[in-house]
């Protein structure tokens, strides 16, 4: 009898705490892994004729943030049509949005039409002078105006076309005419904008140089009598080597200062870092060095650079060895500096119409050899090369910025010494044969 009892209450104990852990076990595994059903409002978007904001969605990796939103809370989606993401966007902004390199934009303006909360048509405040802030999922502070305006339904100026268009257990959808864009993406989108549009100006600073006469093309050259001496001198007449690109004004400016090279020198190191990608390069051109006041300098004098541009990632395979010698930076950076005036365009059609180019740099008396590969332009031979990279970062038609994906040095010559040639051992014939020849000759053996 008491072995009965014993068996039942050890029976019941087991029973207890199997059935708490199994419960245990089954809300870890809820809590950790959601699952989103067929009826979730992200299948219906998915699944739904706003396709473009669902291909949108998927192109910036966003399933995932949205189905942890889901299962904390009801969403809110306010889907543009179609056409509003295809045709009515502005394709220049299309393509912002779409370059591997700007997708928090992409997200953010994805989120910005979300809101954490479920906001059907019946919530909208009817009178017009009432406006309602609603929070996005999109990261900050921007929020969603929304108001009725003329009796339509509004959200941040855009008109409401579909109203509860799908209804789910977790989210409502709305249709709306337009694209909702945050300021945030609109204030990187017109700042990378200003820097093109920076880069691609015409340069005014510097004269306009007639390579025929070598005159200022403001002052128009006097005509020749006949029999007169020639205006271009002899060394301007003779035919360029393979440096395509000379320098478009003369030589040192002496105290005029027709140029100001620390307000350019200035300008390119802020469009580097506007750019992105080229932080290593500044941070020595201002900070380990003073080559930003040297280069100014040159160019205030009248001198044009072309500056070969490793990147980050380029920069960051440099060793400690490599820059702990006295000048090292300085050696490794005057190599990327050409005192030419070269372009993309202009350093391309060199290597397509000579082969291998050979730039003189300010690491005298080392040049850099360019050659075409892959249809772009590589810089140094072997292990020790580069390709262009970036093209025409910087170009105001006295200092032109190249990127490149690699640190250049220069090829060291050694010089072996020729081998002496070989001396040739010169064995005397053995005579007795010829002798013994002779003497049975004279004396008939």
């Amino acid at each position: 009898m008491d072995f009965q009892i014993y068996g039942f209450l050890i029976t019941f104990i087991l029973f207890f705490f199997f059935s708490i852990n199994g419960a245990t076990l089954q809300e870890n595994t809820s809590t950790t892994s959601p699952q989103i059903n067929s009826n979730s409002v992200l299948v219906a978007l998915l699944d739904s004729h706003y396709t473009e904001l669902s291909e949108l969605v998927e192109k910036a990796l966003l399933l995932q943030t949205l189905e942890e939103a889901v299962t904390k809370h009801n969403i809110t989606i306010f889907a543009p049509k179609n056409e509003a993401l295809e045709r009515d966007l502005d394709p220049e902004f299309k393509r912002y949005l779409l370059e591997p390199g700007n997708l928090k934009s992409l997200q953010n303006l994805l989120l910005f039409h979300m809101i954490p909360s479920r906001f059907q048509a019946k919530n909208w405040p009817k009178n017009e002078l009432k406006t309602r802030r609603r929070s996005t999922l999109c990261p900050g502070e921007e929020q969603l105006s929304v108001f009725h305006k003329s009796g339509e339904n509004m959200v941040s100026m855009a008109k409401i076309i579909h109203p509860d268009d799908i209804i789910k257990p977790d989210g409502i959808i709305h249709g709306i005419e337009r694209v909702l864009i945050p300021k945030s993406v609109q204030q990187d989108f017109n700042t990378r904008r200003s820097l093109r549009s920076i880069s691609a100006v015409i340069p005014q600073g510097a004269p306009e140089v007639d390579p025929r006469t070598n005159r200022l093309k403001k002052k128009p050259a006097t005509p020749v009598p006949a029999g007169a001496p020639p205006v271009l001198p002899i060394y301007s007449a003779m035919a360029p080597g393979p440096s395509l690109a000379p320098a478009p004004a003369p030589g040192p400016g002496g105290p005029h200062h027709h140029f100001d090279g620390e307000t350019q020198v200035k300008d390119f190191i802020q469009t580097l870092l506007h750019y992105g990608g080229y932080n290593e390069l500044a941070d020595i051109l201002v900070n380990l060095t003073s080559l930003a006041t040297e280069m100014g300098r040159l160019v205030s004098e009248g001198y044009v650079l072309t500056v070969l541009a490793p990147n980050d990632e380029a920069m960051a395979k440099l060793t400690t060895d490599q820059l702990s010698e006295p000048g090292a930076p300085e050696q490794i950076m005057y190599y990327h500096l050409i005192p030419e005036y070269q372009t993309e365009e202009s350093m391309y059609n060199s290597v397509r119409r000579f082969g291998k180019v050979k730039y003189d740099t300010l690491r005298l008396p080392h040049k850099v050899v360019a050659e075409e590969a892959d249809g772009s332009v590589k810089f140094g031979s072997d292990e020790g090369s580069a390709y262009l990279f970036d093209p025409d970062i910087y170009t105001d038609g006295r200092i032109s910025v190249q990127g490149i994906d690699g640190v250049l040095f220069p090829v060291e010559e050694i010089k072996v010494a020729p081998k002496a040639a070989p001396v040739a051992k010169v064995v005397a014939k053995p005579r007795r044969g010829k002798l013994m020849e002779v003497a049975c000759s004279v004396f008939g053996c």
